[in-house]
C-alpha cells in the first residue's frame, strides 16, 4: 500500500549518484571526516521490501532501482558509496500481529535475504558481527553490514531462538513494534504491563549476557525508563526522534534523554516527516480520517478509494520538511542527552515519505552540509555519523565479556496449543 505515495515522492530521483549541491570546500570537509570515522545508520528496511515487492530477490541493486518505478528503492550499492555510508544495520521486519513458530520462521527469511545481499555484492558489502569488524570494514572501503530485528515478538517467547539470531549476526533487537507484546508495551497500543512483564526483564538481561543491543524505538516511556535502568549494557533508539520538538508517541521524551549520559545510551534520529515534523503530522491525521471516510463511502470500490485519496492530496499538499528539520531533532538530543548521545536511523526503505532531497542512502552528506553551517565541530560530527554507537556497541560486547561466569537464561514464554476441531 505504501508505494504508490512512495513513487510520487520518490519520482524525481531519476539520477540516483547525482552531483549534490554542497559547496565543493564543505564537501571535502565532510568526506575527511567520513574517511575516519564511519557513518553508521542505525535503521534501513529494504530486506523487507525486497520481500514484499521484489520476490525476495536481491538481483539488480547495484544501482538505478528507482528504474522500478512502482515499487521504488531508497538503496542500492552505487548510493550507498555516495552517501558514504560505513556501516549500516539492516532491519529484519515482520508485521508484530506474527507469533510463535510463524514469527520465528518469517525473520529467519528476512536473515537469508540480508545474508544473500552481502553475498550478492561483496565487493561493497561485508558482514560485522563486532565494532572491530565495522572499522577494519570500512577502512576496506566497503559497507559494514549488521542486522537488526524489529521486534521482540520475532523470537517466538524463546530465548533459544534470541540467541540463535545473535549467531547469525543480530546485534540489536527493537524490544515491541507496533503492537504491545506477550511481555513489553509498544508506543502505539494499549498498555499491558506499564513497562516491563518479568519475562521482559530477563529479555534484557540476556541481551546483555549476548552483547545484543538493547533497542528502544517503538516502545512506551514506561519500557524506556525500565530498560534503561535494568540493562547493565548501553542501549539505543535505532530511528526515533526527539518528541519536545513533536509530540509524537514514536519519539523519545526528554525525561528519558537525560538518562542517557549515565547508560551510555545512542538516539538515532529518524527522518519520517510525520514523526519529525507537527504540521506533517497533522496533516497524515487528516488524511487518514479522509482515507476512512471514503472507505465508508466507497465500500465496494478500492478505485472509488484511490480516486478520493489522488483528488484529496490534490487539494491538500503536504506541508514541507526538508533537512532543517532533520538537523533540529538531532540538535534538540544533543542539547538535552550531549553529543556523545545522538546517532543517525533515516528508516530508509520503511517509510512513504522522506524529507526534501533526503530520498535515499545518498543523501547523508546533505545533514552533514546543514549540521556544518550550524557550526558543528568535526568532533561532534565524527560523534553523530557513528563514534556514538560504536562506542555503544562496544559497551555491549565489554559487558557480554563481564558476563561470561553468567549461564544462559532459560525463561521462555508458554506455548498457546491451538484447540483441537
Amino acid at each position: 500500500m505504501r508505494h504508490w505515495l512512495l513513487a510520487l515522492t520518490l519520482a524525481a530521483t531519476t539520477a540516483p549518484v547525482a552531483a549534490q549541491p554542497i559547496p565543493p570546500a564543505v564537501q571535502a570537509r565532510i568526506d575527511r571526516i567520513l574517511r575516519r570515522t564511519q557513518l553508521i545508520d542505525g535503521h534501513n528496511d529494504i530486506a523487507e521490501q525486497l520481500a514484499e515487492s521484489h520476490g525476495s530477490s536481491v538481483a539488480g541493486l547495484a544501482s538505478g532501482t528507482d528504474r522500478w518505478p512502482d515499487h521504488p528503492l531508497m538503496t542500492d550499492m552505487a548510493r550507498l558509496h555516495a552517501g558514504r555510508l560505513g556501516g549500516q544495520f539492516w532491519s529484519v521486519y515482520i508485521d508484530g500481529t506474527y507469533t510463535g513458530d510463524e514469527a520465528i520462521r518469517r525473520t529467519l527469511e528476512q536473515i537469508d535475504i540480508v545474508e544473500r545481499m552481502i553475498a550478492a555484492y561483496p565487493a561493497d558489502l561485508e558482514q560485522a558481527f563486532t565494532a572491530a569488524d565495522i572499522v577494519r570494514i570500512h577502512r576496506r572501503g566497503k559497507v559494514a553490514s549488521l542486522i537488526g530485528v524489529e521486534g521482540g515478538r520475532q523470537i517466538g517467547g524463546s530465548l533459544a531462538a534470541l540467541r540463535l539470531y545473535y549467531r547469525l549476526g543480530a546485534r540489536y533487537m527493537t524490544l515491541t513494534h507496533n503492537q504491545t507484546t506477550e511481555w513489553a508495551d509498544s508506543a502505539t497500543d494499549e498498555p499491558r504491563f506499564h513497562g516491563l512483564s518479568p519475562f521482559g526483564l530477563a529479555v534484557v538481561r540476556e541481551m546483555n549476557r549476548l552483547g545484543m543491543l538493547v533497542d528502544l524505538s517503538h516502545v512506551s516511556p514506561e519500557v524506556m525508563r525500565q530498560a534503561i535502568a535494568a540493562s547493565r549494557a548501553p542501549v539505543i533508539f535505532s530511528h526515533s526522534s526527539a518528541r519536545a520538538l513533536n509530540d509524537h508517541v514514536r519519539n523519545v521524551p526528554d525525561d528519558v534523554l537525560r538518562l542517557l549520559p549515565a547508560n551510555g545510551g545512542v538516539v538515532m534520529v529518524n527522518w519520517v516527516p510525520g514523526f519529525i515534523s507537527p504540521a506533517r503530522m497533522a496533516h497524515d491525521a487528516a488524511r487518514a480520517a479522509e482515507e476512512a471516510r471514503l472507505k465508508v463511502y466507497n465500500r465496494a470500490s478500492k478505485a472509488g478509494v484511490e480516486a478520493g485519496l489522488k483528488a484529496w492530496d490534490a487539494a491538500h499538499p503536504a506541508p514541507p520538511v526538508d533537512v532543517r528539520t532533520v538537523a533540529d531533532h538531532i540538535e534538540q538530543v544533543a542539547r538535552v542527552a550531549g553529543h556523545d548521545h545522538v546517532g543517525i536511523g533515516a528508516d530508509l526503505d520503511g517509510i512513504d515519505a522522506t524529507p526534501t532531497g533526503l530520498t535515499g542512502v545518498q543523501s547523508y552528506p546533505l545533514l552533514f552540509a546543514e549540521l556544518i553551517r550550524r557550526g558543528w565541530s568535526d568532533a561532534d560530527l565524527a560523534k553523530l555519523a557513528g563514534g556514538n554507537v560504536l562506542r555503544a556497541l562496544r559497551g555491549a560486547e565489554a559487558t557480554a565479556r563481564a558476563m561470561t561466569d553468567v549461564p544462559p537464561a532459560m525463561d521462555r514464554l508458554p506455548v498457546e496449543v491451538p484447540t483441537p476441531k
